[in-house]
């Protein structure tokens, strides 16, 4: 399945990657889902909640610091959810950064991924952000690649 993004819905997620380096920026993504694709209406930049006191640990068993954590407010994806449903649309995704390491997911990532999102992550080195990749869950619970496909805003209409 690919996911079609216009190029404003990309820069978005570029630039809270950047205002947030270095922690792990995070955000909803909404839109619709088709047999064939996932088309992308809205990036939704929220708060990364993560609570270092919560993990109680500042480096898991992966070597990865707290701050490089991510977590969206419930409520926030609550109210996020009942809003899109007025609107005829749908949390397709959620998107985070990954500081100076590679848009690939963790096992962390893994563990908290929900099967019908796509989790698309930015790679920010140094402050830029710079690959972008989409992934989403097979039926065995791995990541999989999803082609990222630019369209023009008038597509959407």
């Amino acid at each position: 399945m690919n996911l079609q993004f216009n190029t404003n819905h990309l820069q978005i997620i570029k630039n809270h990657a950047q205002k947030t380096y270095p922690d792990e920026c995070c955000g909803l993504i909404l839109g619709y889902i088709s047999s064939e694709s996932k088309t992308v209406v809205e990036v939704i930049p929220t708060e990364n909640v993560w609570n270092t006191e919560a993990a109680n640990f500042t480096e898991d068993q992966e070597g990865y610091i707290s701050t490089r954590r991510y977590a969206i407010a419930p409520q926030v994806l609550l109210q996020t959810q009942r809003e899109a449903r007025n609107r005829n649309l749908n949390i397709i995704g959620i998107y985070h950064s990954h500081p100076d390491y590679p848009a690939i997911p963790s096992e962390c990532d893994r563990l908290y991924a929900w099967p019908e999102y796509s989790y698309v992550i930015v790679s920010v080195q140094n402050g830029k952000a710079c690959e972008l990749q989409s992934w989403s869950l097979d039926d065995n619970h791995q990541f999989q690649s999803e082609t990222i496909e630019r369209i023009n805003l008038a597509t959407l209409s």
